[in-house]
This record gives structure tokens, sequence and C-alpha cells, in this order.
């Protein structure tokens, strides 16, 4: 197998610790001509929702890499560590919770996926409370380095996913879940771009549909479609998710004025 040149790394770690730096070690030594990208350290402690979507929206814009991902509360329980193929010969690599299911739709589906049982790719010594470093670091740098994914594991087709996010659709408007809020405090709904147009309010808040920010006069609500193609709430010059009091997972209502409508 060809070797694959970057690894993306993303992680609920956080940066006050060692664990970042330990995976970045024990890759060094098995593959240090292989180049990591940090995406972020700074997920949610155990939220897979969160990391599934950062990493879910960022992969189409990274080289063809092996992306390792961890956010794992479940480790050291009968939860899977997993290896995955994409059509588009990327591979992710982390547990079987859900969390790189988007990523690999991202990059265009499955062709392979791998429960990581040949112990010969792990560490030396596997913790029951640190795979990051102990399988999933030194199985991304195997694949980096060209090791073949067939040798890593049993193929299995049974993976594990994440429930749909709330999205229904009505004749005045429509109710999306929220999947994200960014530093900002901009508001990304589950709703796709084509969802809704001439939005009046949002949670009975008067808005406006937008394509910037600056649509709208600093202060005010304004809804446009974001850089992942979903719908999003912000505030020109503001924090849209403190004006509406909504955090991931709370439920948001669209209103279409009376010209606008749902595609």
């Amino acid at each position: 197998m060809v070797a694959v040149q970057w690894i993306s790394f993303t992680t609920d770690y956080g940066l006050d610790d060692g664990f970042v730096a330990a995976c970045h070690g024990v890759i060094a030594q098995l593959a240090p001509s292989a180049r990591i990208i940090d995406v972020t350290h700074l997920i949610p402690p155990g939220d897979i929702r969160r990391g599934s979507l950062v990493l879910a929206q960022t992969v189409p814009s990274l080289p063809t890499s092996v992306h390792l991902a961890v956010v794992d509360p479940g480790v050291g329980t009968k939860r899977r560590p997993i290896a995955i193929r994409t059509n588009g010969d990327h591979y992710l690599v982390g547990p079987d919770n859900g969390l790189l299911i988007p990523a690999a739709e991202a990059l265009g589906g499955i062709s392979t996926a791998v429960h990581l049982t040949n112990s010969a790719w792990f560490g030396g010594t596997v913790s029951a409370t640190f795979h990051g470093r102990d399988i999933f670091a030194p199985v991304a740098a195997r694949l980096a380095r060209g090791d073949d994914l067939s040798t890593a594991g049993e193929a299995i087709n049974d993976l594990e996913e994440l429930g749909k996010p709330h999205v229904v659709r009505t004749n005045s408007g429509i109710v999306a879940e929220v999947l994200t809020v960014d530093r900002f405090g901009n508001v990304q709904l589950a709703a796709k771009a084509d969802a809704g147009t001439d939005i009046a309010e949002v949670n009975g808040q008067p808005a406006r549909s937008g394509s910037t920010f600056g649509a709208v006069e600093p202060g005010e609500l304004v809804v446009l479609t974001d850089s992942a193609g979903h719908l999003a709430v912000a505030v020109n010059q503001g924090r849209a998710a403190e004006r509406l009091n909504v955090k991931p997972g709370d439920r948001v209502t669209l209103t279409i004025g009376d010209s606008g409508h749902l595609g």
C-alpha cells in the first residue's frame, strides 16, 4: 500500500495535560515522515456528536489523510476500536461509537471497515484508559506509513451510528436541532441550507434571511447559510446563542414570512 503523508488529529483531550503530546510521540516513532494536522483537542469531554460534526465538516478541506479521532467515553469497555477506509482512499481511526461515520460519508462513503484486533499493530502495553496512545495512534501511524489495513483485524459491516438530529418542516417554518455553537456564538442548525428562505422570526424574535452577517444592522438576528451548508442563526456583532438562550441539542423554530417558502 502507498504511504499517506498526512495524519489529522481530533480529540477531547484538551491542552492542559500530556495526552496529545504522547500520541504525537507514538506517531513520530512509527511514522517519522508523517505530517500531523491538529484539527482540535478542545471538543467538550465525551461529546461524541460535537466531535463527529467538527470532523465531518473539516475533513473535506484536508489532503488525503489518516484521520485519527478520539472522543471515547466508552474507552476500556466492549466498544470496538476500528479503522475505516473510504471510497476516496482516506482512512479514519478511532472508537466505534458513531464518531467517524459522518466524516466517512463526507469523504465518499465506507469502502472497508475493520475491527482492530491484531495486537501487533498496537503499542507495547495497552492501558484500559488511554487507547488514543496505545491503539489508535499506533494504528494511524502504521496506516500512514503504508501498512495493509487488512492485516489489522477483522472486516465488519455493523458500525455504530449516531441518531439523526431533529428537523421537522411545517407550513409555517421549520423546527431544527442546534448542532453546534461556535466561539462567536453563531448557532448552526441541523437543517440544510435549502430548508427555508425569507425567515421572519427565530424563536419568536424578529429576524431576517441574509447571505452575510452584515446583511442586517448590528444587534439584529440573521439566518444564513454557513460554510458547511447548514442554516445558521447569527447576530451581527453579537452572539446568537446568548440572544436565543440555546445550546447544542436544543430546538429552534424558524418562522417564514408571508412571502417565504420552504425548499
